[in-house]
């Protein structure tokens, strides 16, 4: 469903929509009985101190989203709908299920509060069970409410009027109030509770002031979504922070004794000039919030549904226009009378009240990133700077520590959790949203810090340029390059494209085949497709060009070809590679079969000390994968006789004891006239062989590095798997893997000219 073709539902203005709602549910049961508590606890400074913190997070909120509703179309479902449209589908499902539970759950709360002041005031079951009776009054409350809200939100914000003029007339009953000296008397037989510290008294005052959720949740209903939320919902910010700044300063005029507001929890019927009205507003905040929350619980859920996050009948319309979602609100329902029957909802509530606080903090993340990010598509008509929203972000997010830790860390649990099953579900979002830039824009940041560093021996991992081809036809290529970078570093799979064949659409069709060819075996990789008039001249020119700034690959893995009249434009990628100061691995796959228990890495040293580094470095990559993690790491090396053996191995015992490096050495004397004679005996059951490869000489032509390679291939026939490697990187690789220079060699090793890192 197109965004722009929602139907605003019942089209309400300003006042009806956003202004009326979110002011009655601000005016809640704590405003009514806990102020006197909050002044009695913390003084008349701290509860100023505490109005205006709390104040300060909703007002920082409410600007975010007035920010973020004047650059969009706002559809239904509120600070869902606005987080999924910025911050993407997963996330905005991660916040909407928990926030819609929340505020479902919440109507219980809310109609507890009116059963509670309702049987002080009357006692309509004398001689029934207290807690029977209220589940009775609250049951009843609430199936009331649910027929007002399922057959019409405009009825039901049409009640809203009276409740309004109800709360006001208590508001102006309590501040012509002027009680007797008698009425303010503490009872002497009364008991007076310890004083709370600042912060659980600041946690019990909060929710006061979390009423623009009741505004927001009826965006989709709303005429001019984009003119009424920053309106109305600033409005109804300011009216809560005049009212709660009032009525302390007030109260503290009146009432001298500050025990007296911890014990009498009915404090403002006492001072109110109508001790009724108070009773009556009571009544009519409980029930006005726990309205909100049943109309906006609902279109939290229908917008889910919209999005196929849940079953889409769950968000189907009625009534006029189509507007009210009735089988979500029969779940919310449910959900809330589940949440009343189960009677004690203590141990649940800080958790409520941390989605409520998350989809804040969330709300002015999403505005303060679209500001940091600069998009040309983020033109605001209520124009907000970044750092403003993203404030009020760490303002959420401490004020979630600090009201309780363990429910911040279970509420974020839950969040990242309903993110992770809908991330697995891969929904295509028909929206775009901004973590395309975000990602874009951290990319540039660390680019940029990249580009004033050098790699270093401590931080080398390989990042890798595969020069694979088709991957189905060679998955050996793509298979090691996968266990050498296994979701730890870069790897980037690259094609050549022959020029005759090329075009646009093809290069994008066979990247995207590719890719998901890879994602289907979970392989973690770019593809890059690249049209040249030739293989060869294609991967030259990708070694050379291939990367950006700082993330060029530092290794090329290739393949290896056995055509003759190839060799020459083989030595040349070589020699590239190799003079473009970039590692090489070329694996030759096993011409014979391998046998079923080939389970050992078997590293060959002949001389070059930064190659046995390199290698050493690789196979301890290879072993960290799921295919090899339980191999065997064999290090073998060639001695000239008998003699020499013993104490090779055991200073090859004793380097793989201090270097910490899980292998096993094995030393062998030369027996044989050819060292590939002897390397293939050796290794005949090894599931992969590396070995190093010498490097170019500078006087050394194409051809005459062809035909070493020439030798190369014919003397390796029938022999495992071997990965020849190369290391040409300025980086120490013996520091790497953590090899001191000089102390590794066995002495006397010089390798025959026949060894693979010595010239043919």
């Amino acid at each position: 469903m197109d965004d722009q073709a929602v139907k605003q539902g019942y089209s309400f203005g300003t006042f009806k929509g956003v202004y009326t709602p979110s002011v009655l549910t601000i005016f809640g049961v704590i405003m009514y009985l806990r102020f006197g508590w909050v002044l009695g606890n913390v003084g008349l400074a701290g509860t100023l101190l505490i109005v205006t913190m709390a104040t300060s997070i909703t007002f920082l909120t409410g600007l975010s989203i007035s920010a973020m509703a004047t650059n969009m179309k706002v559809g239904v479902g509120g600070a869902y709908y606005i987080i999924s449209r910025s911050l993407g589908v997963e996330a905005g499902a991660a916040i909407g299920l928990p926030l819609f539970f929340a505020r479902a759950i919440g109507v219980a709360f809310y109609i507890a509060g009116f059963t509670e002041a309702f049987l002080a005031a009357y006692h309509p079951f004398p001689g029934m069970d207290p807690a029977l009776a209220s589940k009775l009054i609250s049951s009843a409350t609430l199936v009331l409410l649910t027929v007002l809200a399922y057959i019409s939100a405009d009825l039901a914000l049409k009640v809203q009027f009276g409740i309004f003029a109800a709360i006001a007339a208590s508001l102006v009953s309590l501040f012509i109030g002027h009680p007797s000296a008698e009425a303010l008397m503490l009872p002497a037989d009364a008991l007076v509770p310890p004083r709370a510290s600042f912060w659980v008294v600041f946690a019990v005052f909060f929710p006061a002031v979390t009423g623009i959720e009741a505004g927001l949740g009826l965006s989709g209903d709303l005429k001019d979504p984009g003119k009424s939320l920053p309106l109305g919902t600033l409005l109804a910010i300011a009216t809560g922070y005049i009212v709660y700044m009032a009525m302390p300063i007030f109260l503290n005029a009146r009432v001298h004794d500050p025990d007296l507001l911890l014990v009498d929890a009915n404090i403002l019927s006492t001072v109110a000039r109508w001790g009724f009205l108070i009773t009556v507003g009571v009544f009519a905040a409980s029930l006005s919030s726990a309205l909100g929350s049943l109309l906006g619980a609902p279109r939290t859920l229908q917008a889910l549904a919209v999005d196929r996050i849940i079953p889409a009948f769950i968000g189907k319309g009625f009534g006029k226009e189509k507007a009210d979602p009735r089988i979500a609100t029969a779940l919310s329902f449910v959900v809330a009378l589940a949440a009343i029957l189960l009677g004690d909802l203590n141990l649940i509530a800080p958790i409520l009240s941390m989605f409520f606080l998350l989809s804040y903090g969330l709300l002015n993340l999403s505005a303060g990133l679209e500001g940091l990010i600069e998009s040309p598509a983020w033109r605001p008509k209520f124009k907000v700077h970044f750092g403003v929203s993203l404030l009020g972000a760490a303002f959420c997010f401490t004020a979630m520590l600090m009201i309780n830790a363990g429910a911040t860390i279970l509420a974020m649990l839950v969040t990242a959790l309903v993110f992770y099953l809908v991330k697995r579900r891969r929904l295509n979002a028909h929206w775009a949203d901004m973590r395309y830039g975000l990602l874009t824009l951290l990319v540039r940041f660390a680019i940029h810090r990249l580009n004033k560093l050098k790699p270093d021996e401590r931080t080398w991992r390989p990042s890798i340029l595969a020069l694979s081809g088709s991957p189905k036809s060679r998955w050996h290529l793509v298979e090691l390059a996968h266990a050498l970078t296994r979701h730890s570093s870069e790897l980037t799979v690259a094609s050549v494209l022959p020029v005759e064949e090329w075009s646009a659409e093809k290069v994008e069709a066979t990247e995207s085949s590719i890719r998901d060819y890879l994602e289907k075996r979970e392989v973690d990789a770019m593809v890059k497709i690249f049209p040249s008039p030739d293989v060869l001249s294609g991967a030259r020119a990708l070694v050379r060009a291939y990367g950006y700034g700082p993330l060029t690959p530092n290794t090329i893995l290739l393949g290896d070809t056995g055509n003759p009249d190839n060799f020459t434009g083989f030595a040349e990628l070589i020699r590239l590679v190799y003079r473009t100061r970039r590692n090489l691995i070329m694996l030759r796959d096993s011409d014979r079969d391998t046998p079923e228990d080939s389970d050992e890495l078997h590293v060959w040293w002949g001389g070059n000390e930064n190659n046995i580094g390199l290698m050493l470095t690789l196979a301890y990559q290879i072993q960290k994968s799921t295919v090899w993690k339980e191999s065997t790491l064999v290090l073998k090396t060639i001695v000239a006789n008998e003699d020499e053996r013993l104490a090779a191995l055991d200073r090859l015992a004793r380097f793989i004891d201090e270097q910490r490096i899980p292998a096993r050495p094995d030393v062998l004397v030369k027996v044989m006239p050819s060292f590939y004679d002897i390397i293939r005996q050796s290794s005949t059951k090894a599931g992969l062989v590396l070995m190093g490869m010498r490097p170019p000489e500078n006087a050394e032509t194409d051809a005459e590095y062809g035909r070493y390679y020439g030798n190369l291939m014919e003397a390796t026939r029938e022999m495992p798997s071997i990965a020849f490697v190369l290391a040409a990187e300025p980086i120490e690789f013996r520091q790497v893997i953590g090899i001191t220079p000089g102390r590794m060699a066995p002495r006397n090793l010089s390798p025959a000219p026949s060894h693979p890192e010595q010239s043919p």
